[in-house]
C-alpha cells in the first residue's frame, strides 16, 4: 500500500485540520464506503507521523461533521450520507454550521488510556502512575481473593446496595468529615460517575431543570446533555455558588419547570480548586429548603483535602443533600469504586436504578478497598500523595508566573485555573499538533464560549518544556 503523503507541520492548517480534511474529503468521493473503519488511534498516528491526541482531536471533528460515528469499543465508522428519498432536499432542516473544537470532554476522557511512557498531559484529571501504590493494591487483593472467599465474591452476584463490609467502613469514614450516615444509607457504584448517574437518572427525566457550578466539570456538563436536561448555570466563586444568582433563575422558571436539583462539588473545586465557605453553605441549605432543591455534594477530591471543610451533608444530616465520593482519583483509576450515601427515603430507589445500569456489584475489589481503609493503607497513600502534590503545585505554579500566565484562583488542590492571556481554545487545537493536550476553558462552561482560562493538573505541568511550547505557541497567536 502506497504511505500517504505526509502532513505539512508549515502549512496554514493546523494538523488536526490537515487530518480531519484529508478524511472527509476521502469520505465524500466516497473513497471510504459507509461502515468503512477507520484506522485506530495508534495506527493512525503511526502512518501520518502525528501524535494520538492529534487523530483524537481529528476524529472529533469528522464526529462534529456528521461523517462518522463512534462504536463503543470497536472503533469510527464512515456513516452512510444518503438522504432519505422521501424527504426532498429543500424540506431538509439546515442546521448552524458547527465549529469544530479541537478538545472536547469525550477527548479528554480517551486520553486517560494514553500507552504507559507517554509525556505527562497539562489537560488530564488524573495522578501519575508512578504516584500510585501498586504494592498496597496486590497486597489488598491477595488478602480477599484466597481459596475461600475467591468463589463467594466471584462465582455470585454481590450486594445490591454494595458489599456489607466495604459500607460499614465507609460509615466509619465519613464520620471523619461530620457526615452520619449508616452503611444502610450507604451504596457504592461503579466509580463516582455512575453515582451521579444514578442520582440524576432516579430524580429526573429528560426536558427537566438541573442547576448546575460554572464553571464546572465538562465531563457532567456532557452526561447531562445526553440525558435531554436543561442546564442552569449558576457562577462559581471563591465562597461558593451565586446565591443571588441561583435564587434569580429559579425564581425565574415557571413552577413546573423549576429545577429540583443542584450539583456541586463543595470541596476543592473542579476546576478552580474552591471549597465551600461554612457560611455561604448554610445559607445555600436555607436555600434549597425554600425550593425544595435536593443538592448532590460531589467529594471526589476528599482524599486530596483536609478533613475539616465543611460539607453540606454534614450541616444537614443527608436530609436533601446525596453524598458522592470515589477512589479514583487517588487509588487506582481502573477499579471503578465509588458510593453515595443518601436520605433513607431515597435508597431504595437508587439501589433500584443501579441494578438496572449495573446488575451487580464488584465484591472483590470492594473488599480490597475495604482491606485498605480498615488496615490504614489508603490514609498513609493519601498522606504520601499530599505532600508531593504539594511540590508538584509550588513548581508549577512557579513555571506558569515565570511563562507569564498568572492564576484566576488560588492554587489548591490537583487542579489549577490558569489564564494564559489568548483565547485557550485556539491555544489548544495548536498545542494538541504539539503533543501537549489542553483542558480549555470553553470545556468548563455549560454554554461554551471564548476565555483566555484553562484548567491544568499540577501533578502533570511540571515540565518545563510545555511551559516554553506553551509561550511560544501563545506569542506566535498573538503575532
Amino acid at each position: 500500500m502506497t504511505p500517504p503523503s505526509p502532513l505539512s507541520r508549515q502549512a496554514d492548517a493546523t494538523l488536526t485540520e490537515q487530518l480531519s480534511g484529508r478524511f472527509a474529503e476521502h469520505i465524500r468521493q466516497r473513497l471510504m464506503a459507509p461502515g468503512a473503519r477507520l484506522p485506530s488511534v495508534r495506527e493512525c498516528a503511526r502512518r501520518h507521523g502525528v501524535s494520538p491526541y492529534t487523530v483524537v482531536a481529528a476524529y472529533d471533528q469528522l464526529l462534529a461533521q456528521g461523517l462518522v460515528e463512534s462504536r463503543k469499543q470497536r472503533g469510527f465508522f464512515v456513516r452512510d450520507q444518503q438522504r432519505p428519498h422521501s424527504a426532498p432536499a429543500d424540506d431538509v432542516p439546515r442546521l448552524p454550521p458547527r465549529l469544530a473544537a479541537p478538545v472536547s470532554a469525550t477527548t479528554l476522557v480517551r486520553s486517560m488510556f494514553q500507552p504507559p511512557g507517554s509525556q505527562p498531559m497539562p489537560g488530564l484529571g488524573t495522578l501519575p502512575m508512578e504516584w500510585l501504590d501498586l504494592p498496597m493494591l496486590s497486597t489488598a487483593l491477595r488478602r480477599v481473593s484466597g481459596a475461600a472467599q475467591l468463589g463467594a465474591l466471584s462465582l455470585q452476584y454481590g450486594e445490591p446496595a454494595g458489599d456489607l463490609r466495604l459500607r460499614r467502613v465507609l460509615s466509619t469514614r465519613l464520620g471523619d468529615f461530620g457526615v452520619k450516615a449508616v452503611p444502610e444509607q450507604i451504596i457504592t457504584t461503579l466509580g463516582a460517575t455512575q453515582a451521579l448517574d444514578i442520582v440524576t437518572r432516579t430524580l429526573l427525566r429528560a426536558g427537566d431543570t438541573v442547576l448546575v457550578d460554572e464553571p464546572g466539570w465538562s465531563i457532567e456538563f456532557a452526561r447531562l446533555a445526553a440525558l435531554g436536561l436543561r442546564m442552569l448555570p449558576v457562577p462559581r466563586g471563591d465562597e461558593g455558588p451565586d446565591l443571588a444568582v441561583m435564587q434569580r433563575l429559579i425564581e425565574a422558571q415557571q413552577p413546573h419547570d423549576r429545577p429540583r436539583l443542584y450539583i456541586t462539588v463543595s470541596v476543592l473545586h473542579n476546576p478552580t480548586g474552591a471549597s465551600l465557605s461554612l457560611g455561604h453553605a448554610h445559607r445555600l441549605l436555607q436555600l434549597a429548603q425554600a425550593h425544595d432543591l435536593h443538592i448532590i455534594e460531589d467529594d471526589t477530591y476528599a482524599h486530596l483535602a483536609p478533613a475539616h471543610l465543611p460539607r453540606l451533608a454534614a450541616l444537614d444530616a443527608l436530609e436533601r443533600t446525596i453524598y458522592i465520593s470515589g477512589f479514583s482519583k487517588i487509588l487506582v483509576p481502573n477499579w471503578r469504586v465509588g458510593f453515595m450515601a443518601a436520605p433513607a427515603a431515597l435508597v431504595d430507589r437508587l439501589v433500584d436504578t443501579k441494578l438496572l445500569t449495573s446488575l451487580t456489584t464488584p465484591s472483590l475489589t470492594e473488599q480490597a478497598l475495604a482491606h485498605c481503609l480498615e488496615q490504614g493503607l489508603l490514609r498513609r497513600h493519601a498522606d504520601r500523595v499530599m505532600q508531593k502534590l504539594d511540590a508538584a503545585r509550588a513548581r508549577s505554579v512557579k513555571l506558569a508566573e515565570s511563562a507569564g500566565c498568572h492564576f484566576a484562583a488560588p492554587p489548591r488542590g490537583l487542579f489549577g485555573w490558569v489564564d494564559v492571556g489568548v483565547d485557550t481554545e485556539r491555544l489548544s487545537h495548536a498545542m494538541i499538533d504539539q503533543g501537549w493536550l489542553l483542558a480549555p476553558g470553553t470545556l468548563f462552561h455549560a454554554t461554551p464560549r471564548a476565555t483566555t482560562l484553562m484548567r491544568i493538573n499540577f501533578a502533570t505541568t511540571q515540565d518545563a518544556r510545555f511551559w516554553r511550547a506553551l509561550e511560544r505557541t501563545r506569542d506566535a497567536i498573538r503575532a
